[in-house]
């Protein structure tokens, strides 16, 4: 699903209203009774109702609202902001006059000074004052007003955006001066300031409206942001053909683990195999032979020279994809180990964990990270690499400016684990539970995505649907065992049920 930029919506909203040959006020009224069908699904007629609506599309937005609401037999006070020096958006004027005189709605049209209504923990807000439009932080009085409504300890209701947020930077606002949303009702799509961290306390449940918007239009719209869904992976994951080797489903090379940290090794390894690799070869060092020929005995066992760690790192055979990181430890003689393979090697690979330590501690291998390859750092391994960063938003930022920069694929894991690809395109995951913040999650990812590279698939889709099929490995593992009890090993068993349950039941099983 695209997830477009406000300027990217506002040319949707106008080519609905072109081809459906209707007016931006028949549009508010959709979004007005989208916006009503979800109040009066949730609060009886008696719950006391305060809207703040602003003088622009969103307050009209609050005003349809009201009306509609009366109409259903719910009482709402209004306070309108049309204050000296502003003037009211045609639609949102032309609402105001249909509440005037209209039973069950109190109009407060704020013009001089404004008085605020006594608010409590058992009222319903509906913020209305500004939607993605804004187009500055809020200041003055408007400030003000974001400040009482978040101290009121009402249940808020925001339509569209929680007025004083940005629909997608917001490096910039005062974060005191923005609505604590505990439901965001978003119309038609979710904005990218949605999945960064940072912003999540403003935004409560978010539930997006469906407005039907020209469909035509969001196909032909352009944009960088895409949330991948079960629909787009199933598109692109195919089942396995009856006549198929292991050689046809690719081999992976994996360079992990070292002594105490084989369990990485272990778990990356049974990544690559639940996800589909059909062969995996692990380099590591001595002490990792028994380790992983008791807990995943059919991968191959390649033995670095050293006891505990590992020092070389040569390719004996040609492999479907190489990926190094996971477990290897940072000693020096491991971190030259990795630049000597970075600077000779020109193919694309994976890098994960100790491998990118390994790359930070010198700076100067970002330089020889071969083109295409893939990087899958946590928050605090990217700012090893490329410096400290406060919120995810300045991060991804940055990730775009170096994927497009080295020309690799960048891996931001998170709750809304990011791919940001080379030519600017940043794909955004769906899947996954809190349950997954557990050591050796990444791991499992690592050997997800070689599993998936091995097979094929394009380097467009192969992250990305790595990415989703973990997160949703994990959402089936957590069912078994909760969130406080998931544990990597459950996710990485469950990555084989995950590709079954999006590409369906297997055609030796069919009638």
């Amino acid at each position: 699903m695209k997830i477009f930029t406000t300027e990217g919506i506002r040319r949707i909203d106008e080519a609905t209203i072109e081809r459906e040959n209707i007016k931006q006020l028949d549009l508010m009224e959709r979004a007005a009774n989208a916006v009503v069908y979800q109040i009066i699904s949730r609060w009886h007629p008696s719950k006391r109702i305060v809207i703040f609506a602003g003088p622009g599309n969103n307050g009209g937005d609050a005003l349809a609202a009201a009306r509609l609401l009366a109409e259903q037999g719910y009482r709402s006070e209004v306070y309108l902001f049309n204050v000296k020096g502003t003037r009211l958006s045609h639609c949102c004027e032309t609402n105001r006059d249909r509440l005037k005189n209209m039973d069950r709605v109190t109009l407060y049209e704020v013009i001089d000074t404004f008085t605020p209504p006594e608010l409590g923990p058992n009222d319903l807000v509906i913020d209305g004052l500004f939607g993605s439009g804004l187009s500055n932080p809020l200041k003055g009085g408007y400030a003000s007003t974001v400040q009482y409504i978040n101290d009121s300890h009402a249940f808020v209701v925001s339509i569209d955006i929680p007025s004083g947020l940005f629909g997608e930077w917001n490096a910039g606002i005062d974060r005191r001066n923005v609505v604590r949303a505990n439901l965001t009702l978003a119309l038609q799509f979710k904005r990218l300031s949605f999945f960064f961290r940072e912003n999540a306390e403003f935004l409560g449940e978010v539930v997006v409206l469906d407005l039907e918007m020209d469909q035509y239009a969001i196909a032909s719209t352009p944009t960088d942001f895409y949330l991948i869904e079960r629909d787009d992976v199933k598109r692109e994951l195919r089942p396995q053909g009856q006549f198929i080797n292991k050689y046809d489903n690719g081999t992976v090379f994996l360079v992990a683990g070292s002594y105490g940290m084989m369990g990485a090794a272990t778990l990356a390894a049974r990544g690559a195999m639940r996800a589909g690799a059909g062969l995996v070869t692990v380099h590591a060092p001595k002490c990792g032979f028994m380790p992983l020929a008791c807990t995943v005995p059919e991968v191959l066992f390649e033995a670095d020279q050293s006891e505990f760690f590992t020092t070389d790192i040569e390719l004996h055979h040609r492999y479907s994809v190489v990926a190094l990181g996971p477990g290897i430890s940072t000693t020096v003689e491991t971190a030259a180990a990795i630049d000597s393979f970075i600077k000779r090697y020109r193919f694309p690979c994976i890098l994960d964990a100790d491998a990118l330590n390994c790359i930070a501690s010198r700076p100067v291998l970002i330089h020889s990270i071969p083109k295409g390859s893939i990087l899958t750092p946590h928050d605090s391994e990217f700012d090893r690499l490329f410096g400290e960063h406060i919120t995810e938003e300045d991060r991804l930022k940055k990730a775009i400016d170096v994927s497009r920069l080295y020309e690799i694929t960048i891996v931001l894991k998170g709750k809304f684990t990011k791919t940001v690809r080379p030519d600017g395109k940043v794909y955004i995951n769906s899947t996954g539970n809190p349950g997954l913040a557990t050591a050796g999650s990444g791991d499992v990812l690592t050997g997800v995505i070689a599993a998936f590279i091995a097979q094929g698939y394009s380097p467009d889709w192969s992250v990305a649907l790595g990415v989703y099929v973990h997160g949703l490995a994990g959402d089936i593992a957590v069912k078994e065992q909760g969130t406080h009890g998931l544990i990597a090993p459950d996710v990485a068993n469950a990555v084989g049920r995950a590709i079954q349950s999006i590409v369906g039941a297997d055609p030796s099983e069919r009638d």
